[in-house]
């Protein structure tokens, strides 16, 4: 169950991750790639001859609605989120279908940054939206995640927040703790980590080119029934890699990746909250170590 919390962070990461306020829209626009790897089963481990790809196209949008800055010149803000995930695997070589040929994680959501006084702020989001395997959408497919912030800026390299988040991914609404953390140095050579998004470290060549190594955390929860039950699967990867980074203009900028998918993983729960202390008998479903590679474009308006 652990593994599957941690893909509702992910998803809540899309909208809580980059606590800055723009004062235009920004976004990014993303395809990743991976190709067939072999299936190892949960029972004994064994690595199987069936296998499966993962194709993901991700665009996601943040609207400012309102920034202000107050006497001291810490800014006030209220921004509109939105969020659109589309993943298709193809199988081969499976007795029966254990896994979804596709997945769609679509949302929309608020979010509001303020400062407290001192170096303290505090951000709040707020969000529902649709996660299925497009096999039988209904509302059991709708999910609602919301949570506050409080986060202390050290200096502006170094950011620590914690706070609690409610979400109704478990059928009932349920509070989770939240945890945020922001590391950056500055310079040429350059290092982030920024939870649960992954880390990076890389070398500025210049204003306009960057090369990086990264790990990077993703995933994405689809709503099932089984048996006539309504189920939570969580999909898990974690890749790591090489970046190189291209500033095209002001406001725009190409990213591409490539490396090692070094886990993926999916993990099944029934939607009740006694699941999570629930310990498993096995290892969850998972496909053994092969190629990543992805495109990103981001922008940033004025």
């Amino acid at each position: 169950m652990k593994k599957c919390l941690l893909t509702i962070l992910y998803v809540l990461a899309h909208f809580s991750c980059r606590i800055n306020a723009q004062t235009g829209i920004s976004g990014e626009l993303k395809t990743e790639y991976i190709p067939y790897s072999n299936y190892i089963r949960p029972e004994d481990s064994v690595k199987t001859n069936s296998k499966s790809d993962f194709k993901r196209m991700d665009l996601s949008f943040k609207i400012p609605l309102s920034v202000k800055k107050n006497e001291a010149g810490k800014i006030k803000a209220w921004s509109l989120l939105v969020n659109g995930s589309y993943a298709k695997m193809s199988h081969k070589d499976y007795e029966n279908p254990l896994f979804p040929e596709q997945m769609l994680n679509a949302q929309i959501g608020i979010q509001h940054l303020r400062p407290l006084g001192g170096k303290w702020s505090m951000m709040m989001t707020a969000s529902a939206g649709v996660y299925t395997d497009l096999e039988n959408v209904n509302f059991d497919d709708v999910l609602g995640q919301g949570g506050i912030l409080f986060i202390k800026s050290f200096n502006p390299n170094l950011a620590l927040g914690f706070g609690p988040v409610l979400t109704t991914a478990f059928g009932v609404p349920m509070i989770m703790p939240w945890i945020y953390f922001d590391w950056k140095t500055g310079g040429k050579i350059k290092f982030n980590i920024n939870f649960p998004e992954g880390m990076e470290a890389g070398y500025q060549f210049s204003d306009k080119f960057a090369l990086k190594a990264v790990v990077g955390l993703n995933g994405m929860t689809v709503e099932r029934n089984k048996a006539g039950k309504s189920t939570l699967l969580g999909y898990q990867q974690i890749n790591a890699g090489l970046r190189p980074e291209l500033q095209i203009s002001k406001t725009l900028s190409l990213r591409l990746t490539g490396g090692t998918a070094l886990l993926r993983s999916f993990s099944e729960n029934d939607r009740k909250i006694k699941s999570i202390f629930k310990a498993k008998k096995m290892e969850d479903p998972r496909f053994s170590s092969t190629f990543y590679a992805a495109v990103a474009l981001r922008w940033n308006l004025p």
